[in-house]
């Protein structure tokens, strides 16, 4: 008999959800507005406790939509983290702008600083210099937020922060999506909290969020009669989605403990196997929501493991695991786009796999898991 699916990251129901959605259809709110979407917002914007929170369908359509705010045209260049997801990147393109790579570090993953201000200075070099920076908290472990935004202000580029895995996660006491002049979440099946398909950006001024909102109703002016002026979107998040959303909320600080415990299982687990690290946050500046745990499977670890062969061990007990995402400068669709640093990103992604961590994993469960490890390395 087949042993129930154990999935990387499901969505997990609070239990208010329908309560909300059924709320919706009791007032006919059935539209990409009403009450539960501003009081969605609302609780985005409380538990932030800075910004200005604009509910969307997507993290993607924030991104856009972010850019868009930033100025971001044809032509223009941004600058984004290699080691991502494409939905970072793909918006650039929506733009007609050009997507410049950067590799990671070591010790958080994300955005090489290093590498960041070699590709500034060789772009303003050759005279085009770089519209906005695209930072991202890879596997909700804050980037180097210092360092890139002291870069960021020396050249004057904006950063669009994409949050879109970090939510609850935050930098010396203050929550990730707040530090960039553009900040960004996804609310996708697989995040911390999700409303089915969303996201949210988060400005820094009401005027911004307004304007985000505009261009997320189809630029629709106030008139009487359909009145257009400028290129619009229809991104705005579903009043039926934000119902999800709130119930969403009030579970965020249980998800966001019960993953943390999955991380601390797995890193106990690791402490007796040699050779595999679990990537964690390097000091304690960071908060992390752990969003996925992932790990490093050295490639002279004294079992001769690769990835592969542990990836192929789980499936086989019906356990999902997945790869490190793939550089987005190794993808084939940006294969002509410029890149800068070295190996970083392209050897974690080689070594890195990405664990169960779904906040409503049980004990036996992750018990499952341990036993795969402890027949692989016996």
């Amino acid at each position: 008999m087949e042993k129930n699916k154990i999935w990387l990251s499901p969505p997990h129901m609070g239990g208010n959800e329908q309560h909300y959605i059924q709320e919706a259809f009791d007032t006919n709110w059935i539209a990409p507005i009403g009450p539960n979407i501003d009081l969605f917002e609302q609780s985005l914007e409380h538990y932030l406790g800075s910004g200005y929170v604009a509910a969307v369908n997507s993290g993607t359509a924030a991104i856009h939509l972010g850019l868009i705010l930033l100025g971001v045209q044809s032509g223009d260049t941004v600058l984004c983290q290699s080691m991502t997801f494409s939905a970072s990147a793909n918006p650039i393109l929506y733009q007609g702008a050009i997507p410049i790579f950067i590799d990671s570090e070591a010790e958080t993953w994300n955005l090489c600083p290093v590498a960041l201000e070699e590709a500034i200075i060789d772009q303003i070099k050759k005279g085009k210099k770089p519209k906005a920076i695209i930072a991202v908290h890879l596997y909700g472990i804050p980037y180097k937020i210092d360092a890139i935004r002291v870069l960021a202000d020396i050249y004057g580029i904006p950063i669009l922060e994409d949050s879109a895995e970090a939510l609850g996660s935050s930098y010396k006491g203050r929550k990730c999506g707040t530090f960039g002049d553009i900040g960004i979440f996804s609310f996708n099946g697989s995040k911390i909290i999700t409303t089915s398909g969303g996201g949210a950006i988060v400005t820094n001024s009401e005027a911004l969020k307004k304007k985000a909102i505009f261009y997320a109703t189809q630029s629709r002016e106030d008139a009487i009669h359909y009145q257009h002026s400028q290129i619009g979107y229809t991104y705005r998040m579903s009043n039926v989605c934000a119902g999800i959303g709130r119930g969403q909320m009030e579970v965020l600080q249980k998800h966001l403990e019960s993953r943390r415990r999955v991380h601390q299982f797995y890193t106990v687990l690791f402490e007796s196997i040699d050779g595999i690290t679990v990537h964690a946050v390097p000091d304690d500046r960071y908060f992390s929501n752990y969003w996925l745990t992932a790990i490093l499977i050295e490639p002279n670890n004294p079992y001769q493991l690769t990835r592969d062969q542990v990836m192929r061990a789980l499936s086989e007990e019906n356990i999902e695991s997945r790869p490190l995402w793939k550089p987005m400068h190794l993808q084939p669709v940006f294969k002509e786009n410029a890149y800068y640093g070295h190996e970083v990103a392209a050897t974690l992604f080689e070594h890195g796999l990405c664990l169960p961590s779904g906040s409503n994993l049980s004990v036996p469960a992750l018990n499952r898991i341990k036993e795969v490890f402890l027949q692989l390395t016996c």
